[in-house]
């Protein structure tokens, strides 16, 4: 079953149940990924539609952050609970560990030994981890790697 037709049945589930919480969310994911289909003029594979809720993710930490920093724990465990429901429906997450080894294995496939490579390794990872773990957090496990 692809992402999209999950996100469908989920949100008949959610009306069924009257999740509003829920159901704004699942609404909001395909209204951005309608957008993103309009803009492109494509039809969106699983793989776009993981990179458009991966985006929706890291926005949504980042409001937590800044609620958390302005003392807004109301609006950021909304911001966390947001955030639960789109993990749902992307791929499962990488721990630290599995991203630590999958950085190394690729330096050394490619050969990295200093910061000048860093570009080459993350253009590698990159596609492996999309949807699956936070890009600020294998930038930062690339460099302590390559440090």
């Amino acid at each position: 079953m692809s992402i999209a037709q999950q996100l469908n049945t989920a949100m008949k589930e959610a009306m069924k149940s009257r999740q509003s919480e829920r159901l704004g969310v699942i609404r909001l994911i395909r209204s951005a990924i309608k957008n993103v289909e309009i803009d492109k003029k494509i039809a969106m594979t699983d793989a776009d539609i993981i990179a458009v809720m991966s985006t929706l993710v890291k926005q949504r930490r980042e409001s937590a952050k800044i609620y958390r920093e302005n003392e807004r724990v109301d609006l950021a465990e909304k911001e966390e609970r947001e955030i639960e429901v789109l993990q749902e429906f992307l791929p499962q997450q990488l721990s630290e560990e599995e991203l630590q080894q999958l950085i190394e294995a690729t330096i050394t496939e490619i050969g990295a030994t200093s910061m000048k490579e860093m570009g080459a390794v993350m253009k590698k990872v990159t596609p492996q981890t999309v949807g699956r773990a936070d890009g600020r957090l294998v930038s930062e496990i690339v460099k302590r790697c390559l440090s």
